[in-house]
């Protein structure tokens, strides 16, 4: 009897313990908080601020913000502004497959002959047997020209040389495939999607279904790019969902087994550098880009991002349990914050963590 009254005890406390837990999680409603005066303690407001400049010198960024415990660290600039995502629009489209592949209403296995599809001037056999999973990898081998520009085709191999699933290659074909079969599998349209998902449950501030559209050149691939235009205060959001493992206050938009799935390499940096495919110095998961064992800091474990062209980027560090969404305007301004600066960037803040 003691014995059982122990391990009802302990169960209790276990529960508790991990609603006390969960209740400590903060989420914005309408607006984001900022950091108290007590857990401003935590960083060094001298280096913050040498950060400022070093934004304002030495980069194009036209709005930033950064997320410590669920309130803004460091604001800068316009971030209530709806401006183009560039790729970073691929690592979303891997957060809407979540809930359609749990409930099994697309199968990651299913190939492209499966799914009867096929493209200007016909896919190779070959190519017809990658399935959607080496599309949500890079990993086809299918090198059909893509209707956009802006990845590392010129990099690929021949056509046909490749088995699907056996070689990294970042390329929009795959990408922009990997949206037009969401909204196959789904009979719904894309921003519909998103909207549903992501947009209302999270509380977007800035979200304009309007504005959204998709490019492309149907001459040269009859998939279309599906592109997106946030806010960086909207795009904070998406990398805190993330950060949360999927839960948004009470309600769960992806499960944390999706969210593991998708920011753990399956293409590791190591890998792209001896098949000189590397776009960055990352490693790849579904759409993710993930720091792997080759960065050293310590703030970095666990760390992943969503990187888009000309500054853009939804950076989710769990080892600081902060977010940092970072945005160029190009649309307006025709601004590029190279990648490299981007990092130069992170590491400034980095340094001004106190412990």
């Amino acid at each position: 009897m003691e014995n059982r009254c122990f391990i009802i005890l302990m169960l209790l406390l276990k529960f508790y313990a991990c609603s006390a837990q969960q209740s400590e999680i903060l989420y914005p409603a309408k607006e984001w908080d900022h950091i108290s005066d007590k857990e401003m303690k935590e960083w060094n407001a001298s280096k913050l601020s040498k950060l400022r400049k070093y934004i304002i010198a030495s980069s194009n960024t036209t709005g930033m913000l950064v997320i410590y415990n669920g309130k803004i660290l460091f604001e800068y600039g316009n971030i209530s502004d709806n401006s183009y995502i560039a790729s970073c629009r691929k690592s979303i489209l891997s957060m809407l497959y979540g809930a359609f592949v749990e409930k099994k209403k697309i199968l990651l296995d299913k190939t492209l002959k499966e799914l009867g599809m096929d493209d200007i001037g016909g896919l190779l056999p070959i190519e017809k047997m990658a399935t959607i999973r080496d599309l949500l990898t890079a990993r086809s081998g299918v090198y059909h020209p893509a209707s956009n520009p802006g990845d590392a085709t010129a990099m690929a191999p021949a056509r046909g040389s490749v088995e699907p699933g056996s070689f990294f290659l970042y390329n929009n074909w795959d990408f922009n495939v990997a949206g037009y079969i969401l909204e196959k599998e789904t009979g719904l349209n894309i921003y519909d999607i998103t909207d549903s998902i992501l947009t209302k449950p999270l509380m977007f501030q800035d979200w304009n279904r309007s504005i959204q559209h998709k490019t492309g050149d149907s001459t040269l691939s009859k998939y279309m790019a599906y592109h997106l235009w946030f806010s960086t205060r909207d795009m904070a959001r998406i990398g805190y969902l993330m950060l949360r493992k999927g839960q948004w206050r009470e309600k769960t938009i992806l499960s944390s087994d999706w969210v593991k799935l998708i920011t753990t390499p399956v293409t590791s940096y190591e890998e792209t550098v001896s098949n000189h495919t590397n776009y960055f110095d990352f490693s790849y998961g579904y759409l993710w880009w993930i720091w792997d064992n080759h960065v050293k800091n310590k703030f970095y474990k666990g760390g992943y991002t969503a990187s888009g062209a000309f500054g853009q980027f939804i950076t989710v560090l769990p080892a600081l349990d902060l977010v940092i969404a970072h945005k160029t305007n190009y649309d307006d301004y025709g601004r590029n914050t190279p990648t490299e600066t981007y990092l130069r960037i992170v590491e400034k803040l980095f340094r001004a963590k106190t412990n």
